[in-house]
């Protein structure tokens, strides 16, 4: 089972995913265009909570690392991401299943998640390359990708069947290890000209015992 440890920035923290999660995702992610581009549907509470034990059952094998994206003024959880597919022999990992709550949009969340991830990947876990992979569809996700510096790879055609039966297209990106000091210094140069816009009218309550202080590493 691989190690996982809470990752700590200025407006968030990511801590390692646990099944008592699965009530405050659901209601983070009651919006549906969260899952528009997502190779899996969650529509229930009982979908969240076999997606949550997926999640964990992928750290258990020693493959993935998934995280609950906290807000921390307001204690919320507003989203979630994963390091996955980690391959120690040849130092790769990807980022993915990262979706926020609407509220969360169009702040500072994602590019402090993204800096939190890949300092982690780099320069605590030893990677050399960083891949993600996006719905060809997803145009805004391809031009954030590469607004942070990633490079484009490739398209796999026809990656994924959808739940809708389409067809999935996946466009490839990586930073490679190389990379990662011009693409950290622009991560920082973005948040200290970034302001979130999430604050303390955030309505999303936290999930007794999920959330709360001295509860945090508790397994389900």
């Amino acid at each position: 089972m691989l190690e996982s440890l809470e990752l700590t920035g200025q407006t968030v923290t990511l801590m390692p995913m646990c099944l008592r999660h699965a009530p405050a995702l659901y209601e983070a992610s009651r919006d549906t265009e969260i899952w528009r581009y997502m190779p899996e549907q969650v529509e229930t509470p009982d979908d969240m909570r076999r997606w949550v034990q997926q999640a964990v059952e992928g750290q258990e094998g020693g493959k993935d690392l998934p995280f609950v994206i906290l807000h921390r003024a307001t204690q919320s959880v507003v989203g979630s991401t994963r390091m996955m597919d980690l391959d120690f022999q040849h130092r790769n990992l990807e980022i993915g299943w990262t979706w926020l709550a609407p509220e969360a949009r169009r702040t500072s969340i994602n590019t402090e998640c993204k800096l939190l991830l890949l300092e982690h990947g780099f320069e605590r876990l030893g990677m050399i390359r960083v891949m993600f992979k996006t719905d060809g569809r997803n145009l805004r996700s391809q031009r954030a990708l590469e607004r942070i510096g990633a490079v484009r790879e490739g398209v796999l055609r026809h990656h994924r069947i959808m739940p809708d039966g389409f067809l999935r297209n996946s466009v490839v990106y990586s930073i490679l290890v190389e990379e990662w000091p011009v693409v950290k210094q622009h991560l920082k140069d973005h948040l200290s000209v970034c302001e979130t816009h999430l604050d303390h009218a955030v309505t999303m309550p936290a999930p007794t015992g999920g959330i709360t202080e001295g509860s945090k590493h508790e397994s389900p």
